[in-house]
């Protein structure tokens, strides 16, 4: 067996594992060229996505992964739909109400929100086969990773390539991941940020306290996966449905 089949067969049992199906069987196609290893083909979504390119980066033989993984849409949709979506999702979150946003449409940039008064960043939008390209710059680092997010929400989003500048630049840590996640908590209508607490160590996001519902333990998962910089995703949330009322209560 030469290099190039060893390590692909070295990462496509690591990748079997991981997202527990036959390694034969992967959603995943591998292309080893140069000691770059790329990943191509569409997963379920963005956890399995993430969980690929870690295991494929932590084989020892590979040198560097190219992700060129895209995630299975929720709802099938056009280019402009999903572009309109996210600009008006933008437009509607206060965090942005400084930033201009533009958006790319047949090639041209076209402006469709500019500040009055102070303007603390521009952010551009552009879609392609699905995936969703931000460039421009943003006030905080939880500004990029929020936008992200809203991005990954759009149901037709395949992925989202965040060039989003920071300015003034911020160094990154655990603590800005954190604080991104329970930002997006607190933007999510299907999550109870009061009841889920967020601890982030070495990129590993954990999740704790109480969902009402298998649904909104699945939302608040999501959105922790959601967040640029976060490797993986703990999640300690117990699920406690809401007590029935009493007959006391019903009748008070």
């Amino acid at each position: 067996m030469d290099d190039g089949k060893m390590v692909r067969a070295l990462v496509r049992a690591a990748l079997g594992r991981a997202l527990r199906c036959d390694p034969d069987r992967l959603p995943i196609g591998l292309k080893e060229e140069g000691g770059v290893l790329t990943l191509q083909g569409e997963v379920p979504d963005i956890a399995a996505k993430r969980r690929a390119l870690k295991e494929a980066a932590a084989v020892a033989e590979v040198r560097r992964v190219a992700d060129q993984l895209h995630v299975k849409p929720a709802v099938r949709m056009g280019d402009g739909a999903i572009r309109d979506h996210l600009r008006d999702a933008l437009i509607a979150e206060c965090a942005f109400q400084e930033c201009a946003v533009r958006v790319r449409d047949r090639g041209t940039l076209e402006s469709v929100r500019t500040p009055i008064g102070t303007v603390r960043g521009t952010i551009d939008v552009s879609v392609d086969d699905g995936v969703v390209t931000l460039d421009g710059s943003v006030p905080s680092l939880v500004h990029k990773r929020l936008a992200g997010a809203l991005a990954w929400w759009i149901p037709g989003s395949r992925d989202v390539a965040n060039a989003l500048e920071i300015a003034p630049p911020e160094e990154d840590n655990d603590d800005q991941i954190t604080e991104a996640i329970r930002a997006a908590h607190e933007r999510d209508p299907l999550v109870d940020a009061v009841a889920i607490g967020v601890r982030t160590q070495s990129s590993v996001a954990t999740l704790y306290g109480t969902a009402t519902s298998e649904e909104q333990k699945a939302a608040a998962e999501r959105d922790a996966w959601c967040t640029l910089g976060v490797d993986d995703v703990v999640s300690q949330i117990q699920v406690v449905p809401p007590t029935a009322p009493t007959r006391e209560t019903r009748t008070a």
